[in-house]
């Protein structure tokens, strides 16, 4: 079992889907993340085991060489869409209660701001590393923020803005969310972000790559 779940992370690393996608093409032919994940399920593991010696191996190697600029963000899509593919046989087991996620991180482009491949890119590695990913998607108002918050009162919140006009929209957010409930963890990102301006906002964390969210995240839920 050991060697199917590290062809897995492999998969999940190099971006390969399934069988029938070209990419990595010195994969070519080759079983993806597809296939390996429904053969390790018929082999008896369960979606936890796939996730914490797969999953998160291989997305963890991907934020790893991202951060590093070893590999830019067509490998990341790519490499999200092989963890996507092996999700699909995982999620239906998450969702009946029969595994569990490490916790839930709730992420939105804030109000005014339309641009959604930066939340997009940070969802996908968030929920590739074992977290329930609620995607509230662009546009997002400070109630729509609460009122999920409200939902998953242990959830950490991810803001995300591209543009230095929308920056202070995410500073309102970020007061509301704090006043309705001061304990509600709340990292921001995008281009223009800065570590400053994260904490002139009382925000709990900036971080300009994924992986460092992620580590954030696993700190709190060790």
């Amino acid at each position: 079992m050991e060697e199917l779940f590290n062809r897995i992370a492999l998969c999940i690393e190099s971006g390969k889907i399934n069988k029938t996608s070209p990419y990595p093409p010195d994969m070519k032919g080759e079983d993806g993340a597809d296939e390996l994940t429904a053969r390790a399920l018929e082999q008896g593991a369960t979606a936890e085991e796939i996730l914490t010696n797969s999953l998160i191996v291989g997305m963890g190697k991907v934020g790893v060489k991202f951060r590093e600029n070893k590999v830019f963000v067509p490998q990341v899509l790519m490499s999200a869409k092989a963890m996507s593919a092996a999700m699909a046989h995982l999620k239906p087991l998450f969702t009946s209660g029969a595994a569990k996620r490490k916790g839930t991180f709730i992420i939105g482009t804030v109000q005014g701001d339309l641009h959604d491949i930066g939340k997009n890119l940070v969802a996908m590695m968030v929920e590739g590393n074992g977290y329930e990913v609620i995607d509230l998607g662009v546009d997002v108002s400070a109630d729509k923020f609460i009122t999920e918050a409200e939902k998953y009162p242990d959830a950490v919140i991810g803001l995300s803005a591209l543009l230095t006009t929308t920056m202070v929209n995410m500073e309102n957010i970020v007061k509301a969310i704090k006043e309705k409930n001061p304990e509600t963890k709340v990292c921001v990102g995008g281009a223009p972000v800065t570590a400053d301006f994260c904490w002139k906002i009382n925000a709990d964390l900036y971080s300009p790559d994924p992986q460092g969210l992620v580590e954030y995240l696993d700190r709190l839920a060790s």
